[in-house]
């Protein structure tokens, strides 16, 4: 399967197809062409008999995929464009493929996991995460709201742990993913070029319990008391005034991370993530997600984050408005009003 474009390479391993996203130098952050490649090749195996599982990976040492190409992204928002929208219909389209995808879908999420990275992996019925790791969703500090399902995925985290994360952006480590429900199994780093190997002529339920351990420990499971109690707050001034006002420093300091993010995109991710638990499927929450995407395209908040963290990088961005009480209730509505018919993501659900 080759057109001249190497930004995903697709091959057939024995009895699993491979899916390598490579554009190491970027992170292996996905442009559509990746998206729309990834796309044709599961339906390309999803027929085929030979291949009974796909495995994706990330060429290069740093990770699997550190989310879309926000450069992109900025460019096509100062511009005013609809690449991006086009961009995301695809993606949530892949999202919500990958979780109903009747073959194994193995995902090896070594390194760096953000944003489109999680997914493309998070949604896999065979998740696998390494001490590398690094998964997170960290849109808040670009103005932006988790997507790709993450607020689905975050929402069914124990607790208010998915809020935790939501919120704060804060990547975590295998045991973590895992405790969130992120990932599955715990693989040394060593040995995933071994267990990828293997994948080529025994099924990955056989395969997978000569390598699985259990991961080293994480942090959230001991801060449990603190994130559950703060973070049931109804609305996020409430929730991180609980922080603040909380005895353990850890809370404090995390009170302060989350003033630092969009106050916008704060308050919608808050209502997203709140929204998702009562919605249910993947489909219809990918369906909201696409209707807060559209509208965070056109918000001041979203080109001066990008601006700050990845453009200038001087990290300072000037958020409008810059505090949580300059966010009406009326302003994050809009980000959930129907965007039309014509303009919607319809999603079927199996």
């Amino acid at each position: 399967m080759s057109d001249g474009d190497d930004t995903v390479l697709v091959t057939t391993e024995g009895r699993t197809g491979r899916i390598t996203l490579n554009r190491p130098g970027a992170l292996n952050s996905l442009t559509r062409p990746m998206v729309l490649r990834i796309s044709a090749a599961l339906t390309a195996w999803e027929h085929d008999p030979q291949v009974t599982q796909v495995l994706v990976v990330g060429a290069g040492e740093r990770g699997l995929c550190a989310g879309g190409d926000i450069r992109a992204i900025h460019a096509d928002a100062r511009a005013g464009g609809t690449a991006s929208v086009d961009f995301w219909r695809d993606e949530y389209r892949l999202n919500a493929r990958i979780a109903r995808y009747p073959k194994p879908y193995v995902a090896l999420m070594d390194g760096i996991v953000m944003g489109g990275g999680v997914g493309i992996s998070a949604h896999g019925s065979v998740r696998i995460v390494t001490e590398r790791s690094r998964v997170a969703m960290p849109e808040t500090g670009i103005g932006f709201v988790p997507d790709v399902g993450g607020t689905h995925l975050l929402a069914r985290a124990p607790g208010e742990l998915g809020t935790h994360l939501a919120l704060t952006g804060a990547a975590v480590g295998a045991a973590d993913a895992l405790l969130c429900g992120l990932a599955d199994h715990f693989v040394p780093a060593r040995l995933l070029p071994e267990l990828a190997a293997d994948l080529a002529d025994a099924p990955v339920a056989d395969v997978l319990p000569r390598y699985a351990v259990p991961a080293p420990e994480g942090e959230l499971a001991g801060q449990r008391e603190w994130i559950d109690r703060c973070y049931a707050a109804d609305t996020v001034l409430a929730i991180v005034d609980r922080l603040a006002g909380h005895g353990d420093p850890q809370a404090k300091q995390t009170a302060e991370t989350i003033l630092a993010k969009s106050p916008t995109a704060l308050k919608v991710t808050l209502a997203a993530v709140r929204r998702a638990r009562a919605l249910g499927s993947l489909e219809r929450v990918l369906e909201q997600e696409f209707r807060v995407s559209c509208v965070a395209l056109r918000s001041p908040d979203l080109v001066e984050g990008i601006r700050a963290q990845v453009v200038d990088k001087d990290r300072t961005p000037r958020w409008s408005p810059a505090e949580l009480a300059g966010v009406s209730d009326a302003e994050v509505e809009r980000y959930f009003a129907p965007l039309g018919a014509d303009r919607e993501l319809r999603l079927d659900a199996e």
